[in-house]
């Protein structure tokens, strides 16, 4: 509370178990309550170690930097408005990339801030995000449903029914073995090449971010040979976006 009320910076590590739910929401509802969403000048950092609840970071604000070293279950960052996630495994073996770390219907309502887990998301991964940063090694079904605002990146494979009701925001998914666009529902959605630079520009500085959070293998793999790797990513641009900042600038991808 010391360093709430008066902007400092401070650091914890705290054990986690899967009863702990809406981790740190009591402590963003606190902060907000002095300093409303972004006027919090301090820093919290905080690492938990272990198995987090339901709606671990939900509501999390500005100047709050939480860690789980573990995985979490549903309602990662629901509501999430400022600050950043992150979530990694406990050990980097066995290729952290392909298991699951998160559970269904992360960043549900999101309107900020960053989530970056080095692992596998659950089904409705973004729902309703409606402004949050986010990179995730893969996602189950729904992936984006019903989104309005923000940047999603998922490293791996999706399942079906893609940016359903997608009506905002950008996705970037990279789409190794060229299956995406049976994937995407394409009532609403383009999907686009990347080929400007301001779609790179959106993307690799967030790349960049996450591999110094996590040390994703596969995202370092890709930022190291950006040129090659860059052409297996597609962009899902909604109708409110299409020719903002060259973001679908080439012509889009029949679906």
């Amino acid at each position: 509370m010391a360093a709430i009320e008066g902007h400092g910076q401070l650091a914890r590590t705290v054990p986690i178990i899967n009863t702990d739910r809406s981790v740190c929401a009591r402590l963003a509802g606190e902060i907000a309550a002095r300093h409303g969403n972004t006027g919090f000048k301090g820093q919290l950092n905080l690492t938990f170690e272990g198995f987090a609840g339901q709606s671990f970071g939900a509501f999390n604000v500005q100047g709050m930097n939480v860690r789980l070293v573990g995985e979490a279950n549903d309602y990662v960052g629901k509501g999430l408005c400022g600050g950043r996630l992150t979530v990694v495994p406990p050990s980097s073996g066995n290729d952290p990339g392909s298991q699951v770390i998160l559970g269904n219907t992360c960043l549900y309502g999101a309107t900020g801030g960053e989530l970056f887990a080095y692992g596998r998301a659950g089904e409705r991964f973004g729902v309703r995000n409606s402004g949050a940063r986010t990179v995730v090694e893969g996602a189950g079904d729904h992936c984006c449903e019903y989104m309005t605002g923000g940047v999603v990146v998922v490293l791996g494979s999706t399942g079906r029914n893609v940016a359903a009701g997608m009506t905002g925001g950008v996705a970037f998914l990279l789409d190794e073995d060229d299956r995406l666009t049976a994937r995407v529902n394409p009532e609403i959605v383009a999907i686009c090449p990347l080929t400007t630079p301001e779609q790179e520009a959106l993307l690799k500085p967030l790349l960049e971010a996450y591999v110094a959070e996590t040390g994703s293998t596969k995202a370092s793999a890709i930022l190291a040979d950006w040129n090659s790797w860059k052409g297996c990513f597609k962009l899902l641009v909604p109708p409110s976006e299409r020719g903002n900042v060259g973001l679908a600038e080439k012509e889009a991808v029949a679906v």
